[in-house]
């Protein structure tokens, strides 16, 4: 049995879903050594951090879908423009606009990503128990056709990005748009994310089921968490 009125699970993308298949230094580390640029990888990754850490959410409230993806992209071109100023100002990938479209193209392709152990078994499982499944992300627009690229696109009967609604977690709205799409209220929804504001207590402000996706070994856990432990009969 699942949990009582359980009809749906939703997802964050980085780090519950998806990973990166090499630290971020290292691959812009190796992406600017063709752009003759040498910064030490561990530099890199320390001042992307940093980058990160104090970066605004890339939300373009009433802007269309085209106009909010343009906007994504000169958002990431000044965070990694800052990441390499920050790790050495004096090493720039050269020319930078060069480096910058391989990069953001590359990171929107599953030779970047990778699906979490137990990813797909566990969406598949949800949904052959009649759950329906989504995704609520602060990711940009390269987050649907890299879900395809990595096959399971076609698992997900909602996907809620930043550009859908004009807000990112943990604003609440994020989280209300995908329970009108799948038409449900909070209560009957689990969310599963890694971090604790954005993800677990921001799902939790809104209403949704927050389950924390370290306290399982792998997503292969996840329907046994949320009572699905059998196969459905005649399946």
């Amino acid at each position: 049995m699942t949990r009582p009125g359980l009809r749906a699970v939703l997802f964050d993308a980085v780090g519950t879903l998806i990973e990166l298949r090499e630290p971020v230094g290292e691959t812009y580390a190796r992406f600017a050594a063709d752009f003759g640029a040498r910064v030490p990888p561990a530099r890199l990754e320390e001042a992307f951090a940093r980058v990160l850490a104090r970066a605004k959410p890339l939300v373009f409230p009433g802007e269309p879908l085209a106009r909010a993806a343009a906007l994504e992209k000169e958002g990431w071109r000044r965070r990694v423009d800052d990441t390499f100023r920050s790790a050495d100002g004096a090493a720039l990938p050269t020319p930078f606009d060069a480096f910058f479209e391989r990069l953001f193209a590359h990171y929107a392709t599953d030779a970047a990503w990778a699906l979490r152990t137990g990813a797909r078994d566990a969406l598949i499982a949800l949904r052959s128990r009649g759950l329906a499944t989504g995704v609520v992300s602060n990711f940009d627009q390269r987050l649907r056709p890299l879900l395809g690229a990595l096959g399971v696109h076609h698992l997900f009967h909602a996907i809620v990005l930043p550009a859908d609604v004009g807000a990112a977690k943990p604003d609440r709205a994020i989280f209300d748009a995908a329970l009108k799409r799948l038409g449900l209220g909070g209560a009957d929804v689990a969310y599963v994310g890694d971090r604790a504001e954005q993800d677990l207590l921001a799902s939790r402000a809104a209403g949704l089921r927050p389950i924390d996706v370290a306290a399982l070994a792998t997503l292969h856990d996840l329907p046994r968490a949320l009572g699905l432990a059998r196969e459905p009969e005649g399946r």
